[in-house]
């Protein structure tokens, strides 16, 4: 077994040094403390394989030191060792997640037994983690579907930062992903096996905020009856997503601040600092440069935040990324609803490649949602789209891109269009048109299209 970091706490020297050398033989890294609050400190700084600690001791007892190493590092052994042995200590311990409760006196064959087996239950869990790291990293990302230039930078850029453990800030308006690509960022990180924890500063309070981010101690406040662990302690070696950044109050970007450089954090009515181990990407719609110059965010937070940048498009911008998103949409929706939807009519994809979406990404699959609930048959027609999504979204893109359209070309394409979306009714056609049906007439006369169904 590769050597083990070991914490021994025990206010008995001769004790603690039996202890002590004997793990060193068996080839371990060993720190031994006299008191619980040293150990506090230690584990402040330090990741323990295992644990060895004394239950009785001045100010900070073993229980103590049990509950404060789970709560820091869950996958941390911890042995209890006392002369104090009750059936009743030694339940509590375990339901606290001590891995055993030795007595004393105690042989030391006993004692390296149980190490042993300790840290091989450590070593099980690390092996766990690293395999689950490695299965998402192949086929648990989250699907970030795009073929157009900017997406294809941007998964570029990904797969270069995501491995590094810098902070990132993400820049683009509601609905664009910028969660999505955080959570794929992490997904390709050495954290993968960690917690990503989402969060929106902007959906909260200044005291909510800080109670949610940085938990609180029992007493804390009025109604504060038991200790709560905030969002940037329980996501202890995974990633923080921190949306609408912008939004964060100035007292709450100082505090953030000091946990990023220092890497601990107080919880609200605490005095205890507390080590974490987190990656931080923030997200915003904001132009950060502004509110830095207008004094409503700090330069030394956006600068700490910024170390690395990413631009998300609009959806506009990316057009030929829309097709794929509608079909990867359909999919999904269609299989959530149990729908048989096999595709999207060209009519329907020409509607949704010419609108603008205010709304993004979002606002793309909030469509296709509406439109698989109210497609009974095999593919997705115009009539299953929002009203007014289509205005004049008829396609003039089918001529070459050598050649512009002529305005008689574009009239041509747009009769055809709108004699197709009536089923070829001339009275309805003339009627959307704006003319009377002898005109139209005249019309599909002169390109030759007066064989089509009479209305």
């Amino acid at each position: 077994m590769k050597e083990a970091r070991i914490l021994i706490v025990d206010d008995e020297d001769i004790s603690r040094e039996n202890l002590g050398h004997i793990l060193n033989k068996e080839g371990h890294s060993v720190v031994s403390v006299d008191r619980g609050i040293e150990a506090l400190k230690k584990l402040e700084d330090t990741e323990f394989d295992l644990v060895l600690t004394d239950l009785k001791m001045k100010q900070v007892d073993g229980m103590e030191v049990l509950t404060r190493t789970k709560e820091q590092y869950p996958d941390t052994e911890v042995i209890i060792i006392t002369a104090y042995a009750t059936v009743a200590t030694a339940i509590e311990a375990m339901r606290k997640g001590a891995y055993n409760y030795i007595p004393k006196p105690y042989k030391m064959d006993q004692v390296r037994l149980v190490v042993k087996r300790a840290l091989e239950k450590k070593k099980l869990k690390d092996e766990l983690r690293t395999l689950k790291r490695d299965y998402k990293a192949r086929v648990g990302s989250p699907l970030i579907i795009g073929k157009s230039r900017k997406m294809q930078e941007i998964n570029e850029m990904l797969a270069q930062i995501a491995p590094t453990d810098c902070s990132v800030l993400i820049f683009g308006e509601t609905g664009t992903g910028k969660e999505l690509i955080a959570r794929a960022m992490h997904h390709q990180s050495n954290r993968a096996a960690a917690r990503f924890l989402a969060f929106n500063c902007g959906a909260f309070t200044e005291e909510l905020l800080a109670n949610e981010l940085f938990g609180h101690e029992r007493g804390a406040y009025s109604g504060a009856t038991s200790t709560k662990i905030g969002l940037l302690e329980a996501a202890r070696g995974g990633t923080v997503f921190l949306d609408e950044i912008g939004d964060m109050p100035p007292s709450m970007q100082v505090k953030l601040l000091r946990v990023i450089e220092g890497r601990s954090l107080l919880r609200v009515g605490g005095t205890q600092s507390i080590a974490i181990d987190i990656r931080v990407i923030a997200a915003t719609n904001k132009d950060l440069d502004q509110e830095v110059e207008a004094g409503r965010f700090r330069k030394d937070l956006f600068y700490r935040l910024n170390v690395v940048s990413l631009d998300l498009p609009l959806l506009a911008e990316r057009k030929d990324d829309i097709p794929l998103l509608a079909h990867h949409f359909r999919r999904r929706y269609a299989k959530a609803l149990e729908k048989t939807i096999e595709d999207i009519s060209d009519e329907a994809m020409d509607i949704l490649v010419n609108h603008e979406y205010p709304g993004n990404i979002r606002e793309l699959e909030n469509i296709i949602e509406r439109a698989v609930a109210l497609c009974n048959r095999g593919v997705i027609l115009p009539k299953h789209l929002p009203q007014g999504l289509e205005k004049l979204c008829f396609t003039v893109y089918r001529h070459s891109r050598d050649h512009l359209p002529t305005l008689e070309e574009n009239e041509l394409e747009y009769v055809r269009w709108v004699l197709k979306r009536v089923n070829g009714n001339k009275t309805r056609a003339a009627e959307i048109l704006g003319i009377d049906r002898v005109s139209l007439w005249r019309k599909l006369k002169r390109w030759g299209l007066t064989e089509n169904a009479e209305g």
